[in-house]
């Protein structure tokens, strides 16, 4: 079955009473607020946690954020690399609308996200939270247009792509150069292992916020390359193949630092007022820095760059015990600018509908309601660019890292039914030109919105 979903047909047998009744009063923070975490894996593949179907992975803190919340079968990310996808994130806007629809360069002084845009971070803290950002940015390296300029109270991590996770490097091109920040200060721990760094600094965060409303960013820079997972994870897969042998032991050294903060959570009597938000910024990578793939998008097709289903579709979840739903699924398709307006409907914070792209979730995830977008578009660097609308999904110019299937040159525009032919195997556009022209249209009308 996909996305491993039977294995949630006991837990909604003996869950379904919480989930049907209402829901106890929850505990609150001094002034009634519920905290907030985001969870931001990187380089995450579609169904890569046992949740979500993958049968070789040991995720068992992952899985219990399903179990006591709502995971999503249909969850997007707006762009299909790392940046954009963020400041989709963070401003519940198309990358476009955002104004970075691109990656954000990994260089000292280069800006990135627009300051005029309003983050989650900058409307949350209006509203009474304190702010934090611990991991990866990687949305502009100009005080502006780093964490402390963008809205949040406290930081500490790395402003460009990726790192070194011991030295803390930057090596992607020279000359190489160090990125390790706290609240716009560089700091130098040589040898220290960046995933334990990082969980360190979230329990010490949660410890100093926990009697305030809170907002924290957990953006953590794995299973993205390097692929380096801790000794006791590389010896459990050691006799997986490569590279997936390396690329699960990331995902688990992830999940189980996922699950020394849920415990954290737990001990501070935080975890039934904290809503918990997990999702990947998008499909696995195929390259060679990654030895060439090791992540999984299941049936579907493509990985990170690509607009199929493997690049853009992610595992996604959301948990707030005191007041959601527990072990349920939602099908319909959501995207990650939705959470902005989600977080502010569930903290019940005014907010104009009109600011954002993204809808909210609040009715599919308490009432099982009808998709929220009727149509939602993507874009990418070198004319490269997808339109879905109901079942029916557009590309243009569509490329396919994971190179599961010919994609001829005449396949400029590439027509699928998601219902149908999920897999995206077979290029039907021939056979209903005017579903093409109908969404190519819509493509129209929206890009030429934001078309700089």
């Amino acid at each position: 079955m996909r996305f491993g979903i039977g294995r949630f047909i006991v837990l909604l047998l003996t869950v379904w009473i919480v989930s049907a009744c209402d829901h106890q009063p929850a505990p609150t923070t001094a002034n009634g607020l519920p905290n907030v975490i985001i969870i931001y894996t990187d380089d995450q593949g579609t169904i890569d946690a046992n949740c979500f179907g993958a049968k070789d992975l040991y995720t068992p803190n992952m899985d219990r954020l399903a179990e006591t919340g709502i995971m999503f079968t249909q969850f997007y990310a707006a762009a299909p690399v790392c940046s954009p996808s963020r400041a989709a994130l963070l401003t519940g806007k198309t990358p476009l609308a955002a104004g970075l629809p691109g990656n954000a360069s990994s260089q000292r002084g280069k800006d990135g996200l627009p300051t005029e845009q309003i983050t989650i971070a900058e409307k949350l803290k209006e509203n009474g939270y304190t702010t934090g950002h611990i991991g990866k940015w990687h949305l502009g390296y100009t005080p502006e247009t780093m964490p402390n300029g963008q809205g949040f109270d406290y930081s500490f991590g790395h402003m460009g792509g990726c790192i070194d996770n011991y030295s803390h490097f930057f090596y992607w091109k020279g000359p190489n150069r160090h990125d390790l920040w706290e609240n716009n200060e560089e700091v130098w721990m040589d040898g220290q292992y960046f995933q334990d760094l990082m969980a360190d600094k979230v329990d010490a965060f949660l410890e100093e916020q926990q009697d305030d409303p809170f907002f924290l960013y957990y953006a953590i820079n794995l299973p993205h390359y390097p692929l380096q997972g801790t000794d006791k994870w590389r010896e459990y897969y050691k006799e997986l193949e490569s590279p997936r042998n390396r690329y699960a032991a990331t995902v688990s050294t992830v999940d189980e630092r996922i699950g020394q903060m849920m415990n954290k959570l737990e001990a501070l009597g935080l975890r039934d007022n904290t809503i918990i938000i997990f999702q990947s910024d998008h499909g696995h990578s195929t390259e060679v820095r990654t030895f060439g793939g090791g992540g999984n998008a299941g049936i579907y097709r493509g990985a990170k760059f690509s607009l199929f289903e493997g690049g853009i579709r992610v595992p996604a979840i959301i948990s707030w015990p005191a007041r959601l739903p527990q072990a349920q699924v939602r099908d319909q398709m959501c995207v990650n600018v939705d959470w902005f307006p989600t977080i502010l409907d569930l903290c019940k914070i005014p907010y104009d509908e009109n600011g954002f792209e993204g809808k909210t979730m609040k009715g599919i995830i308490v009432d099982n309601a009808p998709a929220a977008h009727k149509v939602f578009w993507w874009f990418s660097r070198d004319n490269r660019w997808a339109v879905r609308k109901g079942d029916w999904k557009l590309l243009k110019n569509p490329i396919d890292p994971s190179q599961e299937a010919p994609l001829p040159e005449k396949d400029s525009l590439f027509l699928v039914n998601i219902q149908d032919t999920p897999s995206e195997r077979e290029n039907i556009a021939s056979k209903h030109p005017e579903i093409v022209k109908a969404l190519m249209q819509e493509y129209r009308e929206w890009h030429t919105q934001w078309r700089k």
